[in-house]
């Protein structure tokens, strides 16, 4: 098994493993080069569970089903829009944010968030089915147990008694860490999310397996590892799926936290691997 497991994030169900493989490896080896690491070109395997989220194609549609706006579910689904929109508004003076009136989930609301977030720097160039789509991805993985048990299983395969690191972007980092809660005794030593929607509170965290531990506010989410288990956490202040930046206060002050500028491309994958702060947690897995 590879020292180092990547475990991809949502929207990649048209790519693979090695392709994905090629995209994140010299990103991570230059994020190795920036930190000074003895080993910057660690052997790096990908965790890919694309495929799960990809529609058969036949004789005559090939491809993805080409979502709109009242494909959007009610509950997670248009919850998370919302806090998306929210989010953005936040970081991007150029997009309207919501009014009291389009808090509320609402076929109205769901035009509205997608109107204002298809003209974000966040989501700039992506069509609006993409971001439904990506909206189903979140909520079949939490909601539906055999998409979960499939996604999961990946992950879990790929970890092996050689693996020291795993880097998890985006919704793979929700996956990776329940797969790691779910190897206990595993010689992982550093776990490095990066763009996490983990700390998000009823949408995310709150559904977590396992449960976190104890109620509302004060719930902590069980620590994925043993005592010699070290856990960053990188989010950009812009990145809109990372809402919740700083995740000590879910799973507790073990949580290393670092915020990084990635630019225009907040929550691009390769634009977190390739800084100073990513190398140094993946370095220190691999010493």
């Amino acid at each position: 098994m590879a020292r180092v497991v990547g475990v991809h994030g949502i929207g990649k169900q048209l790519l693979g493993e090695d392709t994905l493989t090629g995209q994140w490896r010299p990103a991570l080896t230059d994020g190795l080069r920036r930190a000074g690491a003895q080993e910057p070109e660690p052997e790096l395997a990908m965790a890919f569970y694309g495929d799960v989220f990809r529609l058969d194609g036949d004789l005559l549609a090939v491809g993805e089903r080409r979502y709109t706006a009242a494909d959007v579910e009610e509950g997670l689904e248009q919850e998370l829009l919302l806090a998306w929109w929210r989010a953005a508004a936040e970081h991007d003076p150029g997009v309207v944010p919501p009014s009291a009136d389009t808090l509320v989930a609402t076929p109205r609301s769901v035009q509205a968030a997608l109107r204002a977030l298809s003209g974000s720097r966040f989501f700039a160039g992506v069509a609006l089915r993409s971001m439904v789509h990506d909206l189903k991805q979140v909520s079949r993985y939490l909601l539906d147990a055999d998409v979960r048990d499939e996604v999961r299983g990946r992950v879990v395969e790929m970890i092996g008694q050689d693996t020291r690191v795993v880097v998890a972007h985006s919704l793979g980092s929700v996956v990776a860490y329940e797969a790691l809660c779910a190897r206990p005794g595993h010689g992982v030593r550093a776990l490095v999310t990066i763009g996490s929607p983990l700390g998000i509170p009823h949408l995310v965290f709150h559904r977590l397996e396992p449960v976190p531990l104890g109620l509302g506010r004060t719930a902590r989410g069980v620590w994925p590892g043993g005592k010699g288990l070290a856990w960053t956490n990188i989010a950009d202040e812009g990145d809109v799926v990372a809402l919740v930046k700083d995740l000590r206060p879910a799973f507790g002050e073990s949580v290393v936290s670092a915020r990084v500028h990635n630019g225009s491309h907040a929550h691009d994958a390769t634009a977190y691997l390739t800084d100073k702060l990513c190398g140094q947690a993946i370095a220190a897995g691999l010493a």
